[in-house]
Parts: C-alpha cells; structure tokens; sequence
C-alpha cells in the first residue's frame, strides 16, 4: 500500500459525516427492528432484552453491509484509505519486536517496514491533529536513519511491500 497526501479536510468532513450517518442508522434502525419484533412476539415477563439484542445485531450487520457495498464509492475514497493504512499498520505494529531485532542486525527489509510504519504513522497522525508524539517519532525516525546509513541500506517508504512481513 503506498502512502498518499491526501485532504485533510475532505477526510475530516466524510469521516465526520460516516460517523454520524452510521450511529444515527444504528440508533434508528435498532429502535425500529426491536420495537417491531416487540410488537409481534410480546413477552409476558416484560423482558425484550433478546428483541432488542436481535435489532442492535441486524442493524450492526446491515451498516456492515453498507459499508463495504459503498467503500468504493468516491465519498468513501480518504476514509477507506486510511482505514487500509491503519490495518496496515497494525500488522507491522504486531511484528514490531521481530522487526526491531532484525533491524538491529541490518536487514533491510526489516528497517524497510519500519520506515513505512513510521512513516504512515506521521500521515494519520497528521490527519489527526495528533501533533502530541510527532517529537518521538522524530526521534525514532532519526534512529533508524541512523541504523540504515551504518548498514548502508536506503530507505523509501514507496518500496514496501506487505509481502516483506512473511519472514518475519
């Protein structure tokens, strides 16, 4: 997956609005479904926990559904990206130790896939305003700059392939 710029503002706006549009549905499609099943199957008891439960899940199932049916719908262009970009990251994160340690030893593919997570980390938080650990970062950024020119190997976050995690 390659790391794009993309805008900040477009992202904001349709995040924003995905949101909202899926815990409005969420709210309103699990009120309706439960109150309809409670309208059919009353219970005596005066418990609808499982008729409600059965709205949340078909409602859940359905925004589900909707999501990925429009996730390449161009409104959803920034926000499928980085949902993508996330989950790519965080099949890094989870070798992160592996990665580290193969680093420390110069392979390039491990200091490769650290850069990337480096790298697509700086983007979301960027888009995020999370402007808070961009100074650690920086600093880890600067110390893998420094392991790659001790084993010579040049880095480009454009290189990375999610392949490269296999071996690891």
């Amino acid at each position: 997956m390659q790391l794009i710029q993309i805008d900040k503002a477009r992202y904001r706006k349709h995040l924003n609005r995905v949101i909202i549009g899926c815990g409005l549905a969420l709210a309103i499609g699990s009120l309706a479904i439960s109150q309809l099943l409670i309208a059919l199957f009353p219970d005596e008891s005066g418990s609808h926990f499982h008729w409600n439960l059965i709205g949340v899940v078909i409602t859940s199932l359905t925004i589900g559904w909707a999501l990925n049916k429009y996730r390449t719908h161009d409104y959803m262009t920034e926000v499928v990206y980085v949902w993508d970009l996330k989950q790519a990251l965080n099949k890094i994160t989870r070798k992160m130790a592996k990665l580290k340690a193969a680093g420390r030893e110069g392979n390039p593919q491990a200091l490769l896939a650290i850069h990337y997570s480096y790298a697509g980390s700086r983007l979301l938080w960027q888009l995020d305003d999370n402007t808070i650990t961009m100074d650690e970062l920086a600093i880890k950024q600067t110390e893998l700059d420094n392991v790659a020119a001790q084993f010579n190997v040049a880095l480009n976050a454009d290189d990375y392939k999610e392949t490269i995690l296999k071996q690891f």
